[in-house]
């Protein structure tokens, strides 16, 4: 049976705190950690020898940090847009962009002084390394979004202030890391614009974007550029289907989701300047992928 109590007052709340993005961000969140948990004892994950780019200095309680920014072929690359259009959707606070890094353990390392200091290898793709040496945003960029990464993983506080070093491109040593071997399944356009010969006859079905962000839970974008905002919209799951509806029956969406979905754990939020409605959608025992 459909239940559309969880999620509903959840997109309701969310307009309400002016917060829309955060539960959709913070399930992006759970599951980037459970990702990097679960490689090492993944057997879909791969082992690689990141290459030296350069490495930066930084600090936090327990002393100094360096963080050796490596790449390797092996890291798939992020979406190919220009910095135009990359500024723009920081700006807009979009949570779509994402730099696939590599996030390796913390080894003990002696700095220049032979004093003890702590450092970390962080990989991304060689091509994108390549463009980000002739770009000082794309460089900051990464070294923000890997800082935060390392924060968030090793329960880190690391200083916003780094410096890079000049005459060395890591410190100590770069260790081989383990890596998915396999991209994640992703899942798109299970909803598509209706046809303009049968758009009057009924509402409009939207784009709808599903990919498996971990082995338990399935995100989803569903594209409502007619919507200003969550009045009217409504959100129903059943154990494996996903239902929208559209104030003034202007969309309605109603497909079968690789999953048994467990509506207590599950979140979904409307994003007014995308006029996208995301959700992360907990698994209750995976059910085969849809062809």
């Amino acid at each position: 049976m459909a239940d559309s109590r969880l999620l509903v007052p959840e997109l309701s709340e969310a307009e309400t705190m002016g917060d829309e993005t955060a539960l959709f961000e913070e399930l992006l969140l759970q599951a980037s950690k459970e990702l990097q948990q679960s490689q090492t004892a993944s057997s879909e994950s791969t082992q690689i020898q990141p290459q030296p780019g350069f490495c930066i200095k930084t600090n936090s309680s327990e002393g100094k940090v360096f963080i050796n920014i490596c790449h390797s072929s092996s890291i798939p690359p992020p979406a190919d847009v220009t910095e135009e259009e990359l500024l723009q959707m920081l700006e807009e606070d979009q949570a779509g962009f994402r730099i696939p890094m590599s996030l390796g353990e913390p080894h003990a390392e002696l700095d220049a002084k032979g004093q003890g200091c702590t450092a970390y290898d962080v990989a991304v793709n060689s091509d994108f390394y390549r463009r980000m040496q002739n770009s000082d945003f794309l460089r900051e960029l990464v070294i923000t979004i890997a800082r935060e990464g390392l924060e968030d993983k090793y329960g880190l506080q690391l200083n916003p202030e780094w410096r890079m070093l000049k005459n060395r491109a890591f410190l100590g040593s770069i260790s081989q890391q383990n890596i998915r071997s396999r991209q994640r399944p992703r899942i798109q356009e299970m909803g598509t614009l209706n046809d303009p010969l049968t758009a009057e006859k009924g509402p409009e079905k939207p784009h709808l974007n599903l990919w498996l962000e971990a082995p338990d839970l399935l995100l989803a974008e569903v594209d409502l550029p007619k919507l200003d905002g969550a009045h009217g919209l409504s959100l129903e799951l059943g154990e494996n289907r996903l239902v929208v509806g559209g104030p003034q029956r202007l969309y309605q969406l109603d497909v079968a989701v690789p999953l048994r979905i467990n509506t207590e754990e599950s979140r979904a939020a409307f994003h007014r300047k995308r006029r996208v409605l995301g959700g992360g959608f907990r698994d209750a025992g995976i059910l085969p992928l849809l062809s």
